[in-house]
């Protein structure tokens, strides 16, 4: 359960981290358009994964996790991340982007909220460990 909740970690994040450089001005010979789908396809296959191993996880010990900081924080982190994903989706700036419209500052700034929300994530769940 581990080892697949790190990889559902992995596929999350290196598809986010990839589209976030991307949208804050990395890789710029990549078309947007040709790669935000696919990206953003892996790293929702990636946090489905993590989140029902994550589950899973945590059933072995509930009350232990919810006693700890680094824990909490890593849910609040993603509860973050997930929030700005909604919101972005919501607004014509990340469409207009997709469809390869110059990349607009809104879109620029919750790509990089969107950076430090996952960074933080795994930083968070590194914790736990150190935190029992």
């Amino acid at each position: 359960m581990n080892a697949a909740h790190i990889l559902g970690i992995g596929l999350l994040f290196g598809a986010i981290a990839t589209l976030d450089l991307r949208l804050l001005g990395a890789f710029r010979a990549a078309p947007l358009a040709l790669f935000g789908p696919p990206l953003w396809r892996v790293a929702a296959t990636g946090l489905a994964l993590a989140a029902v191993t994550g589950f899973w996880l945590f059933t072995t010990r509930p009350g232990a996790y919810l006693e700890n900081p680094a824990f909490l924080a890593k849910l609040g982190l993603i509860g973050a991340g997930l929030l700005n994903l909604a919101l972005l989706h919501l607004r014509a700036p990340w469409r207009q982007a997709l469809a390869g419209a110059p990349v607009a500052a809104l879109v620029r700034a919750a790509a990089l909220v969107s950076l430090l929300a996952w960074v933080g994530t795994v930083v968070a769940g590194r914790w736990i460990g150190f935190l029992q």
